[in-house]
């Protein structure tokens, strides 16, 4: 009926428009995690992802996801584009976030065409979209991931692990004994605001995947996964708090905040099949890997400033097991085959596309000009230049 397409596109838009709240969302978090002499670089940075990846998934990913504009007639073609469009960015946003602090701009430009053209729509393409691996046994399309908690997040942390990989740490992360080098946040007010407007975002990231909501059951399909999607963050949060205080005896703001966001991409598997009470478990157990998997990475000597391998990559794989542990017919088997074979193929393409790109244009910061700051380096002005800044 003409009514339901008119409803089921101004859903699609109002939830793409929630989903863009993230990009000020992961610009505010990182800007306020990292010192205050890479503060512009950083939003710089998140800028150009948006647009570049956009621009790139319109220009070229879309069609190779789906296989075509014209592949639903359900909503308006444009405004399920714009969806789709909007999530583009945020795999890049994983990854450009734990580089923070030592990464060059144009590389990460050049690495976000590559993501926005052929990485990201290659996993859309054997998940959600148009499937060249239909009838062979790599086929994963029965993997139950309603927003992405593998086809988003964990390509976002497999594609950050290899650059990591390729990187290194930022100058003076750890001492030559091994210890890590505690590098504090620059301002905390930006990194909770920032966190909040991902958790908003993330009711149109995961209800605006439910697809429709024209009917009395979508709406209420829709209501529910934000329901549960908002509990998982809660108790991500608060399981986050009381373990870093009766770990460190100490109220850490941004381990609450990335456990809640840990919960947040935990629950993104599966929100529209679990009753009211599920994401409560699966939530505290996002929230718990966070605060264990911080410190684990550290003595792997793997800076991520962000924390976004917790998050993003340890939680996207939680979150996708946890559908085939707590929802009805669907097979954890089915569920762990498409998490191996999204790694197995994001994470060679990112490492083999960083290191050829790293060869043409370095991608990491020399060390004199981390000391210096990235922000005087490569954009020739300071988010806050009547600061002192630390080394």
């Amino acid at each position: 009926m003409e009514i339901n397409y008119v409803i089921d596109t101004f859903f699609a838009l109002f939830a793409m428009v929630l989903i863009i709240l993230m990009v000020p969302g992961f610009a505010m978090l990182e800007a306020g995690l990292v010192r205050t002499k890479n503060v512009t670089s950083v939003l710089t940075v998140n800028v150009m992802i948006y647009a570049i990846a956009s621009l790139a998934f319109m220009l070229i990913g879309y069609e190779y996801a789906f296989g075509s504009w014209d592949h639903q007639d359900a909503m308006s073609k444009y405004a399920f584009f714009l969806f789709q469009m909007a999530f583009v960015g945020k795999v890049v946003n994983i990854m450009s976030g734990g580089v923070s602090e030592r990464s060059r701009i144009l590389p990460l430009a050049l690495f976000t065409v590559a993501v926005g053209a052929f990485i990201y729509p290659t996993i859309v393409n054997i998940t959600w979209g148009a499937n060249f691996l239909s009838g062979t046994m790599l086929d994963i399309s029965a993997m139950h991931d309603l927003a992405g908690s593998t086809v988003i997040h964990s390509t976002g942390g497999w594609a950050l692990l290899a650059a990591i990989l390729i990187m290194g740490p930022r100058r003076g992360r750890f001492k030559k004994n091994g210890q890590v080098q505690v590098i504090p946040a620059s301002n905390i007010p930006l990194v909770t605001l920032g966190a909040f407007l991902l958790w908003i975002g993330w009711f149109g990231f995961n209800g605006g995947s439910v697809g429709a909501i024209s009917s009395k059951e979508n709406a209420d399909a829709v209501a529910l996964t934000i329901m549960n999607t908002n509990t998982a963050g809660l108790v991500g949060a608060i399981t986050a708090w009381l373990l870093t205080y009766f770990r460190y005896k100490k109220f850490d703001i941004t381990m609450i905040l990335n456990g809640a966001l840990g919960g947040l991409v935990a629950i993104t598997a599966g929100p529209d099949l679990y009753d009211i009470h599920t994401p409560m478990l699966i939530g505290a157990i996002g929230g718990a890997l966070v605060v264990l998997f911080v410190p684990i990475f550290d003595k792997l000597k793997m800076d991520d400033p962000v924390g976004a391998l917790s998050v993003h990559l340890v939680n996207g794989i939680w979150g996708t097991l946890a559908v085939g542990i707590f929802a009805s017919d669907v097979s954890i088997l089915v569920q762990l085959k498409g998490i191996l074979i999204v790694g197995a193929i994001v994470f060679p393409i990112s490492w083999i596309t960083i290191y050829a790109i790293n060869k043409v244009f370095t991608l990491r910061a020399e060390d004199d000009e981390q000391l210096e700051g990235i922000d005087a380096i490569e954009c020739g002005m300071e988010a806050y230049p009547e600061f002192k800044r630390s080394i």
